[in-house]
């Protein structure tokens, strides 16, 4: 049994992510899903759980969190870690090793058990969780969600009795989203405590026997998911909160471009280590375009994505631009790239000026428009590792806005992002398309396509499988792609 008595917790200098006056109790079996708008406190709560709060993070803490009747903060970190699993929302903060095989066993490893017994548990892991594949695999060369997939299974193999997940579809694919419900039904059915902080909530709604809503560090919402279901559309949204059945979400009425062709790609290779990742890719853009790029984790989407900005080596085939041939170093001058992992491009002291950073020139009242409609103005003044995963990730995406380029990629925009900053990056990409600017959306939200995109690129198998705009009379083969049912 896990349970919070009178809990309160504030990071230093901040009045973002606190918790006030918690009182909660989450029996043994219980599947609880954390959900609200970012920044509400999910993640401080689950690193109460884990031991993180107060032995990594600093702050004022108040009251106790019991585990198993014991105060976690008068127990060693390894006595939690030998009960609490802890899936991080990022997973390559919680990589120690090079290879997949060592990292599923780098926790067993930890807890001394025995070498002989380390393979078959790994063997047995990857069976069960269907990661075969991934087996033998440098960390290094995995996509975004096959490391979600590896730290899961890390987890996995230790088999601790609580399991505390962060956000844990923000990099799979729609198929592997379902894999992992049915990865959290088998590890509840084995009568563990599972613990999920999510924006993401549709897949959750079959698995979770309780719903806790967090608004500003306090409970303001602990459902059943029969109450949860019987909240409107319209409550759920004014919460902050995303979508629970994707059957009921449509493409907007997007018109579809008569314009000219502005970048045309013929007969595109992309390699990887010399093996072929993807092949003959020919494809005309319209300025205006906003167009998904969609396919299983692996299928190559960020290849594709860097190859556009001139960032992929490997290539063969011809990039023009108003029909002009663009080499590598001319495409990266006029492309700006959002990466899945914006932690990577994060390079100045503040909001304010990570907004106009390495931009010769900027416009400083769009910086400013941007970053208030972005709803980031409030945290102009801090350093943006300090923000949380989504505030990050907008703050990206408001450089993109401000830079001033003529291509812009996404590369899974929405990760972290609770409904209102869906909303708010939905705006500006719809106002940098009326900009006329060719926009490449690599993504697995489907909520969110439908929301922004006029087109969509379907990438499995090594090539284009289809090339669909985002219309009513093709939204039974775009639910197919995404696995929506």
């Amino acid at each position: 049994m896990i349970k919070f008595q009178n809990v309160s917790f504030s990071y230093p200098n901040s009045t973002d992510g606190g918790l006030k006056n918690i009182n909660l109790t989450i029996t043994d079996g219980q599947c609880v899903l954390l959900c609200g708008r970012s920044g509400c406190g999910k993640t401080t709560l689950t690193r109460l759980i884990n031991g993180l709060i107060p032995q990594f993070f600093a702050g004022e803490l108040s009251g106790r969190v019991l585990l198993g009747g014991e105060d976690i903060s008068n127990l060693p970190m390894y006595r939690i870690a030998e009960r609490v699993g802890s899936v991080f929302q990022n997973p390559r903060t919680q990589f120690f090793n090079v290879d997949t095989e060592s990292e599923i066993a780098f926790g067993m490893e930890n807890e001394v058990i025995p070498q002989v017994e380390l393979a078959p548990r790994v063997a047995e892991t990857a069976k069960a969780l269907h990661i075969e594949n991934l087996l033998g695999r440098n960390i290094f060369s995995l996509s975004g969600g096959e490391k979600q997939k590896i730290a899961f299974a890390s987890v996995y193999a230790m088999n601790p009795e609580i399991h505390l997940l962060d956000e844990p579809s923000s990099n799979l694919d729609m198929t592997a989203i379902a894999e992992l419900r049915e990865h959290l039904k088998l590890i509840k059915s084995q009568g563990k405590t599972v613990i999920i902080a999510e924006h993401r909530l549709y897949y959750l709604m079959d698995v979770a026997d309780r719903i806790i809503y967090l608004k500003d560090g306090s409970i303001a919402g602990d459902w059943t998911p029969a109450q949860f279901r019987a909240l409107s559309v319209k409550q759920r949204q004014e919460m902050g909160l995303r979508a629970i059945d994707l059957q009921e979400e449509h493409p907007l009425n997007f018109s579809i471009s008569n314009a000219a062709p502005v970048l045309k790609l013929k007969n595109a290779v992309l390699s990887y280590q010399k093996q072929p990742v993807l092949q003959n890719i020919s494809l005309q853009i319209a300025p205006g375009d906003v167009i998904a790029v969609v396919g299983h984790n692996g299928a190559g989407k960020t290849t594709f994505s860097r190859a556009l900005c001139g960032l992929h080596k490997e290539e063969s085939g011809e990039y023009l631009w108003n029909d002009k041939p663009q080499k590598p170093k001319n495409r990266m001058k006029c492309s700006y790239m959002v990466m899945q992992d914006v932690n990577y491009q994060l390079f100045a002291e503040s909001v304010e000026a990570e907004c106009t950073f390495g931009i010769k020139h900027p416009d400083a009242a769009l910086a400013e428009k941007t970053l208030d409609e972005l709803g980031l103005s409030p945290f102009r003044e801090r350093h943006p590792n300090t923000l949380s995963g989504g505030q990050k990730q907008r703050l990206a995406a408001a450089t993109s806005m401000v830079c001033g380029k003529e291509l812009l990629v996404f590369d899974e925009p929405t990760s972290g992002l609770d409904y209102d900053s869906m909303v708010r990056l939905a705006k500006l990409i719809q106002s940098l398309s009326a900009m006329r600017k060719v926009i490449f959306i690599v993504t697995h939200d489907y909520e969110f396509v439908c929301r922004t995109c006029t087109r969509m690129l379907h990438i499995d198998d090594g090539k284009i499988q289809d090339d669909l705009n985002l219309t009513e009379d093709n939204l039974p083969k775009i639910k197919e792609i995404f696995n929506v049912r």
